[in-house]
This record gives C-alpha cells, structure tokens and sequence, in this order.
C-alpha cells in the first residue's frame, strides 16, 4: 500500500466518492473506443459508447447536485447509469452503484472495510440479477475478485484494481455463458469481456481517487 493510499482504519468522506466517479467518468471516456472495439466482437458494437454516455450524466449530476454522503453519492450515480446507459449494462452497473449506496446508508464517513462490504453486497446484487456466476465471462469475473481483494484484512485499493485488471483479462479463454455474447457459443472464447473490461476501469479509479 502507498503512503497516500488510504489505510483500512482510515476513513472516507464525500469528496472521496466524488473524486472516485469522477476519475471513473475520465477512464470510461478514455477507453471507449477500446470498450466498443472489445464489444464489436462478442456483443453489439455499443458497450463504450454507452457507457461513456451513463459516466458523463454521472459526472453532470454530481457537479451540479453534490450529494451530502457516501451512501447518497453512489445511489445517485447508480440512478443516472440505470436511466442513461442502454442495454442490460445500465441496470447492472446501476444496481451494483445503488446497492452498495444503500448498504452504507447516510454515514458522512465509511472505512474501507465498509466500502468493501458495500461492493460485496452491490455485486452480490449483480450476480442475483444478471443470474451469472463467476468464469461465466462477465463483468464479475473483474468484480468478484477485485471485493475479496479490498475485503482482506491489509486490502489496498491498489490490490483492487490489480485484481479487477487480472480478472478481466482472465476472461479471454473463457467461453461465454450469459449476456450477448453466449449466443456465440465457441466464437466467445479467445475475446477480452467488455463487461469485465470496464469493471476494471471503475475499479482501478479508486486507486487513483485515493493518491
């Protein structure tokens, strides 16, 4: 863990929350090319420009109406990706954000340990909803690994985002099993989930709101 990354004792406020979507936002809108070439190959060609469009009204929406805590940052975030990103994406990505929201309530500051329960129980929500599980190649795959990671004991928000990382591109062999891209049977393996993909980038903008 860096000497400016956050320790597990430490805590975490609003602006925190802010600077993470926000850092969330600028990475999605970096890699949506990347993201739509990856979706072109297993999916509808849209997943990039989708989400760079859900990332944008998030960003608007909390400059414009800064929420007063944690919990009420990310329920906001999750609303603006449920009604602006097409696709089953919004409702996941919507869904992970508001559920993790909701399990931190109004608390002005967390831990980030309280954090990692959050996500825990926000992907939980994802796989209930989505009824994947993990090596179905989906954005769990990046997820699942990346909330062990920030959940262990001396867990860094750096860990995270190497575990999300490793998770997404760990998908590449597998054979799809949910989503779009099952329909392609064998033709899925051998590609990179966008799903996972821009799972990652979420994550790995926690360790960037946290320099």
């Amino acid at each position: 863990m860096s000497s400016s990354e956050p320790a597990v004792d430490d805590v975490l406020d609003t602006p925190f929350f802010l600077r993470w979507l926000t850092a969330a936002a600028t990475s999605v809108s970096r890699e949506a090319a990347r993201l739509t070439d990856l979706d072109s190959a297993i999916g509808d060609a849209d997943h990039g420009t989708n989400m760079q469009r859900g990332f944008a009204a998030v960003a608007e929406a909390l400059e414009k109406e800064p929420p007063g805590s944690p919990g009420a940052t990310l329920i906001l975030a999750g609303r603006q990706l449920i009604s602006k990103v097409g696709g089953a994406s919004g409702p996941l990505y919507g869904t992970l954000l508001r559920r993790a929201g909701k399990a931190l309530g109004d608390a002005e500051r967390i831990t980030p340990q309280q954090l990692a329960d959050a996500l825990r129980a926000g992907v939980d929500a994802v796989a209930q909803l989505g009824g994947a599980a993990p090596g179905d190649k989906t954005m769990l795959d990046a997820l699942l690994p990346a909330v062990e990671a920030l959940g262990v004991g001396t867990g860094s928000f750096a860990a995270a985002g190497e575990a999300a990382e490793k998770g997404a591109l760990a998908t590449v062999p597998m054979l799809a099993r949910k989503g779009r891209a099952s329909y392609l049977g064998e033709r899925s393996v051998g590609h990179q989930d966008p799903g996972a993909t821009s799972s990652a980038l979420i994550i790995g903008a926690l360790a960037e709101a946290a320099r």
